[in-house]
C-alpha cells in the first residue's frame, strides 16, 4: 500500500520509466534464473556422461590382453597401471588407481584438499566392494566420485574418477557475473531510452496542461498546435474542438445576458412608470394601467418562454427523431395556420414520403413561419405552405406576398434579437427558434431570392441525425 502510495506521487514520466525497468528486470532476472538452471543441468550431465566414459573404458580394458605379455592381465594392480599410462583425464578431472598394497597412484592435477581428506579414501574404500558413485562435499567444494572395483582372486583394488564440480561451474558462474553486469547496463540504458521517450510522447499532454491552465473566463483564445495523425493528436484536435465550442457558448451566452438585458429594461422602464404615476383613486386610471402592465408582463412572458427555447435547442434531447409522414405533417401545419389570420393560404404541394424527424418540432417552426408571414402581410394577402423532396433532402417552406426581406439581412435575420426593416412587433427570437430546430435535424433554413416577398425554406437530412 505504502509502494503504491508513493508511486501515485510520482509523474507519469516517471511512473512509466520506473514500470519498464523493474518489468526489464524482471524479465532479465528470469532469462538469468532460467539460463543458469539450463547450463547447471547441462554440467550435471556432461560430469555423469564423462565419469560413465571413463569407468566404460576401464572395463573395456579389463577385456584386452597386457601389452607386455599378449595375455590376460596377471594381476589387478597390472591393469590400473596400463590404465593410468594410456588415458589422460579430462579437465578438473583425475583419474586414481587403488591398488591392492600400497600408495594409490592417479593421473591429473594435484588437488590436496581431496587428496589429504580422510573422506576420500573412506567413501573409496565404502564403495569398494559394490562400485557405484557418489557426491563428496570436503571443506565447501563438492566432487563426484565413480568407482569401480578390480578382483583378482582374493585380491582386490579399485579404478576411481573424481570430477571437481565446483571448478566445472566455475565458468558458468564467471558467464553468470557477465551477464549480471550486461542485464545491470541494459537496464539503466532502457530506463534512460524510456525516460526519453515518455518525455517526447508525453510533451503534447503537458501542452495542453499548460494551455488547459492558461484559459480563463474571459480568454478562451487558447489553442494546441497540432502535429502528427497518432492517438495523443486526436486528443489535441479534441480538445481544440471542445474550447471551440467552449468560445462559441460563453459568445453566445454573453450575447445572450446583453441583448435580454437590453430588451427587458424597456418593459420594466415602462412598467415602473406607469406604476410611479399611477392614480390610485382614479378607477379609470386603474383599470388602463393594470391592462397596460398585463400587456407588458404577456411580453416579457413570450421573451422568456422563447429564450428558455433557444437555451433548449443545444440539448441532445431538443428533438426527438422517429418516422413521420411528411404528407400529413404539412397538411396539419397549412390547417393549424389558417387560425393564425385571414389569409388565403394556399398548400403548394407535398412530399409523400415517411422520414425521420421530430414532427412537432417541425410543426412549430412552420407555425413560426407562417406567424411571421401574416405579421407582414395584409388580410386577404397569399401565404403558400409546402413539402417536396429535392436533391436527396426534405424541404419544407413558407411563402407570403408581404414586403419581402432585404438581401443585406438574409443571413442576419436568424440571428438572435434582429428584426427586419417591416418589422416592430415580437422580439426578433422566432427565426432563431425556426434555425435552431433546423440545425437540431442537421439541416438548415434559408431565404429564397425572389423579386417579391418572401420564402423561407427548411432543408433536412432524409435521414436521422444521431
Amino acid at each position: 500500500m505504502a509502494v503504491l502510495l508513493s508511486m501515485s506521487r510520482l509523474s507519469v514520466r516517471q511512473r512509466l520509466t520506473i514500470t519498464i525497468a523493474l518489468l526489464t528486470t524482471l524479465a532479465l532476472v528470469v532469462v538469468g534464473l532460467t539460463l543458469y538452471a539450463l547450463e547447471s543441468r547441462r554440467i550435471d550431465r556432461d560430469i555423469e556422461a564423462s565419469l560413465s566414459q571413463e569407468t566404460g573404458e576401464f572395463r573395456a580394458l579389463q577385456k584386452e590382453s597386457d601389452p607386455q605379455t599378449q595375455q590376460p592381465f596377471a594381476s589387478a594392480d597390472r591393469l590400473l597401471e596400463v590404465f593410468l599410462e594410456r588415458n589422460l583425464p579430462d579437465d578438473n578431472e583425475e583419474l586414481f588407481a587403488f591398488p591392492t598394497s600400497g600408495t594409490p597412484t592417479y593421473q591429473g592435477e594435484y588437488d590436496a584438499v581431496l587428496q589429504k581428506s580422510a573422506a576420500f579414501p573412506a567413501l573409496v574404500e565404502e564403495l569398494k566392494a559394490t562400485g557405484g558413485t557418489r557426491s563428496l562435499d570436503i571443506d565447501g567444494r563438492t566432487y563426484r566420485v565413480a568407482v569401480q572395483p578390480v578382483r583378482a582372486g582374493a585380491e582386490s583394488a579399485a579404478f576411481v574418477v573424481v570430477h571437481d564440480v565446483g571448478s566445472s561451474r566455475n565458468d558458468l558462474r564467471e558467464l553468470m557475473l557477465t551477464y549480471a553486469l550486461l542485464a545491470a547496463l541494459s537496464v539503466i540504458l532502457i530506463a534512460g531510452l524510456a525516460s526519453w521517450s515518455a518525455g517526447r510522447l508525453l510533451r503534447p499532454v503537458r501542452r495542453l496542461r499548460d494551455t488547459a491552465r492558461g484559459i480563463t473566463d474571459g480568454d478562451l483564445g487558447g489553442r494546441l498546435e497540432v502535429t502528427g495523425q497518432d492517438d495523443l493528436s486526436d486528443l489535441q484536435r479534441t480538445f481544440n474542438d471542445m474550447l471551440d465550442r467552449l468560445e462559441s457558448a460563453f459568445a453566445t451566452q454573453r450575447q445572450l445576458l446583453d441583448d435580454a438585458g437590453h430588451e427587458l429594461r424597456t418593459p420594466l422602464t415602462v412598467l415602473r412608470g406607469h406604476l410611479e404615476v399611477l392614480d390610485p383613486a382614479d378607477p379609470a386610471d386603474v383599470e388602463a394601467t393594470r391592462a397596460l402592465l398585463l400587456d407588458e408582463i404577456d411580453r416579457m412572458s413570450r421573451l422568456v418562454n422563447d429564450l428558455l427555447m433557444l437555451a433548449k435547442a443545444r440539448r441532445p434531447d431538443f428533438v426527438d427523431p422517429h418516422p413521420t409522414d411528411v404528407e400529413a405533417l404539412t397538411h396539419g401545419a397549412i390547417d393549424r395556420a389558417r387560425a393564425l389570420a385571414d389569409r388565403r393560404w394556399l398548400l403548394d404541394g407535398v412530399a409523400r414520403q415517411t422520414v425521420l424527424l421530430d414532427g412537432q418540432r417541425i410543426t412549430q417552426a412552420l407555425l413560426q413561419l407562417s406567424d411571421n408571414a401574416a405579421r407582414h402581410t395584409a388580410p386577404g394577402d397569399e401565404i403558400g405552405i409546402g413539402s417536396r423532396l429535392h436533391e436527396g433532402q426534405l424541404e419544407l417552406w413558407v411563402r407570403d406576398s408581404g414586403p419581402g426581406v432585404a438581401p443585406g439581412l438574409r443571413t442576419k435575420v436568424f440571428e438572435r434579437f434582429t428584426r427586419g426593416d417591416h418589422d416592430d412587433e415580437g422580439f426578433g427570437l422566432g427565426l432563431s427558434i425556426v434555425a435552431a430546430i433546423a440545425e437540431a435535424h442537421g439541416g438548415e433554413v434559408v431565404i429564397d431570392e425572389t423579386e417579391a416577398g418572401a420564402t423561407f425554406r427548411l432543408r433536412l437530412p432524409t435521414g436521422a441525425r444521431t
